[in-house]
């Protein structure tokens, strides 16, 4: 049996039914207030305003916020295809520190996809373009779909 290659516009469709499947259900996200700018296959930018309750002793925002936002801008990229996928590791390098009031955004980008690996670039910046910090994820797929029923091939 041949499984259906999908064209351009089907594979964006797919990515952006994907990711609103996933925040539906992504009770951390919208607890934190990310917002998805947009998802593509394999790439998303979203969006996180710094909050009062998100800075650290320091009065910076607290770098688990920072992680927490590039992970998840990683989660959307990496699942944009509707086949689970999950982290196998993580890597952060906070290069500059975000304020209370500012607006960050993650910029997710697919370096490889392989078999059941990927691995996956963030860039974390205000919306002033001053880079936060730089995320590295790779991805492994396990079984299942965020939609069921819509198998797509490997």
């Amino acid at each position: 049996m041949t499984e259906h290659k999908l064209n351009p516009a089907e594979a964006q469709a797919l990515a952006e039914a994907t990711a609103e499947a996933m925040f539906s259900r992504d009770r951390a996200a919208q607890a934190l207030g990310i917002k998805i700018v947009r998802v593509q296959p394999g790439a998303s930018l979203l969006t996180m305003a710094v909050r009062g309750d998100m800075v650290n002793g320091h009065h910076i925002c607290h770098g688990g916020m920072i992680f927490s936002l590039a992970d998840t801008a990683f989660a959307y990229a990496c699942n944009s295809y509707n086949k689970t996928t999950v982290a196998s590791a993580c890597h952060i390098d906070f290069l500059a520190p975000a304020k209370e009031g500012e607006t960050l955004e993650a910029e997710a980008v697919e370096q490889s996809a392989a078999g059941r690996t990927g691995v996956y670039d963030i860039t974390v910046r205000t919306t002033h373009g001053k880079t936060i910090a730089l995320f590295r994820g790779k991805s492994y797929r396990i079984s299942g779909e965020v939609i069921a029923g819509l198998q797509q091939a490997d």
